[in-house]
Parts: C-alpha cells; sequence; structure tokens
C-alpha cells in the first residue's frame, strides 16, 4: 500500500509539472503577446507620423493657399487702382483778383506735370508710378502694401468767374505745384435805352 507521504511527494511533484507546463506556455503567450504590442506599437507610431507629417503639409498648403489669395486680392486691387482715374489732392484760395492752387505731386518729375485752362476751368493731371516698379525683375521684389497714389491722376476745378488764361503761371518745387491763375477783369458796359 502506497502510503499518504508519497501520495503527497507525487502530487506535488506533479503540481510543479503542471505550474513549469503552465509558466512555459504563459512566456510563450507573453513573448507572443510581446511581440504583438511592439508591432501594435510600431504600427501607431508611423500612424502617428503620418497624421503629423499630413496636418502639417495641410496647414502649409493652406498657408500658400491665404498667401496666394491675398497676391491675387492685392493684384486686383492694383489692376483697379491703374483702371481708375484718382484725383489728386490740391488747396484752392481766391483773392480779389486771383485764384491760387497748390497740388501735391509727391515723386513726379515737372515734366510729367500736365496743366489744361479753359474759360473758366483748370485741369491737372499727373500719373504717379508705383514704388515696386523702381526694382529690377531680377531683384524678385513683392509688394506687400500699397497704399501711396499710383496711376493716373486728375483733378479739374471750376472757378465761378472767367479766367485769364493767357496769364496763368505754374512753378513745381519740392513735389508741389503753385498755380497763380489771374481773374478775367471784364469791364461792364453801360447800354443806353432808346
Amino acid at each position: 500500500m502506497v502510503d499518504s507521504e508519497t501520495i503527497d511527494a507525487k502530487f506535488t511533484e506533479k503540481e510543479e509539472e503542471i505550474q513549469d507546463d503552465n509558466i512555459d506556455e504563459e512566456k510563450e503567450k507573453f513573448g507572443d503577446t510581446k511581440e504583438k504590442y511592439e508591432e501594435t506599437k510600431e504600427k501607431g507610431k508611423n500612424i502617428a507620423d503620418n497624421v503629423i507629417n499630413d496636418l502639417y503639409r495641410s496647414i502649409d498648403e493652406f498657408r500658400d493657399s491665404i498667401k496666394n489669395m491675398q497676391k491675387n486680392a492685392d493684384q486686383k486691387y492694383s489692376d483697379y487702382k491703374k483702371a481708375t482715374v484718382q484725383t489728386l489732392d490740391i488747396d484752392l484760395v481766391e483773392t480779389k483778383d486771383f485764384y491760387y492752387i497748390k497740388a501735391a505731386v509727391p515723386g513726379v518729375e515737372k515734366e510729367d506735370v500736365l496743366i489744361e485752362a479753359g474759360d473758366n476751368d483748370l485741369t491737372i493731371e499727373t500719373t504717379f508710378k508705383s514704388y515696386i516698379e523702381e526694382f529690377e525683375e531680377e531683384d524678385e521684389a513683392e509688394l506687400i502694401v500699397s497704399a501711396i497714389k499710383t496711376g493716373k491722376c486728375v483733378k479739374t476745378v471750376r472757378f465761378e468767374n472767367s479766367i485769364d488764361i493767357q496769364n496763368i503761371t505754374a512753378k513745381f518745387a519740392a513735389g508741389i505745384v503753385t498755380i497763380t491763375i489771374p481773374k478775367l477783369i471784364i469791364p461792364k458796359h453801360k447800354v443806353n435805352v432808346e
């Protein structure tokens, strides 16, 4: 007959075998799980990198799109300014015998200012060049802000009295045209009624 110690010893031995087998199985399962975890981690990292790269690419494309929209809007505004006739800034003063006009034409040469006079009006005309035009093409200059008048500018002044167009004088200095316009004094004639 088998004594209880032998049974206990055999039972313990079997238990240890089962535990060793379970440990080996668990180790294999853990190894497989760890490999799967590493693969999943690597895939996740790749996906995150791709998402971040796509996000940066989208932001760069959006930024470029905004820049292009701004450039197109600036070009359209510039074309509009060139197509429309703007007015010149002037001061007009009247005395008993004269009209005086001071017109601001900064950056314009004297030869580029045209003044024409009629019986009771005077027109001043000039063309302002854009600052960007002063740069060479190879400079690759880009206009960022344009607030100074460019293009054709005209100002017509109509006078209450007729003017003496033969004696109008104009002086140009430091971007200012000063025009002296004598009034035409027409003597009144008394008409006798018969």
